[in-house]
């Protein structure tokens, strides 16, 4: 099973929030799970960081050079993603989720997240 990870787990698991279950860092690290960032998220990140709207624990470097770590594999942005989330329903607003959606359905990924709108796309969602 291919899972992408939301911006708030990956941030969870980078920084040992309790928020994220051992069970769900389990089945993030299961061998038959491949567990992906997108490179989107760390847009996000660094966005908010810049804004001041996010204060991360160490340089957002550190954090993409840690994915490894976590066994996470980053996901590129890709034409096809972009065209995707044009057809997507607008249940949802923020541009940064709307593209993790459109990347998890154009890649048949399932989506770790605790944001409750996700499960209105019709992408396999797995809540937090």
């Amino acid at each position: 099973m291919n899972v992408l990870v939301d911006t708030h787990i990956l941030l969870w698991a980078w920084s040992g929030d309790s928020r994220l279950s051992k069970a769900q860092r389990d089945l993030l690290m299961a061998q038959e799970v491949r567990a992906f960032v997108s490179i989107v998220s760390l847009w996000e990140i660094a966005i908010k960081t810049s804004v001041g709207k996010l204060e991360l624990k160490a340089p957002l470097e550190e954090l993409v050079a840690s994915l490894p770590e976590f066994q996470f594999e980053l996901l590129p942005l890709r034409m096809e993603h972009i065209s995707s989330v044009g057809n997507l329903p607008l249940h949802h607003r923020d541009p940064f989720d709307r593209m993790l959606i459109a990347q998890a359905k154009h890649e048949s990924m399932h989506l770790l997240s605790a944001d409750p709108h996700f499960g209105a796309y019709g992408v396999p969602l797995i809540s937090v």
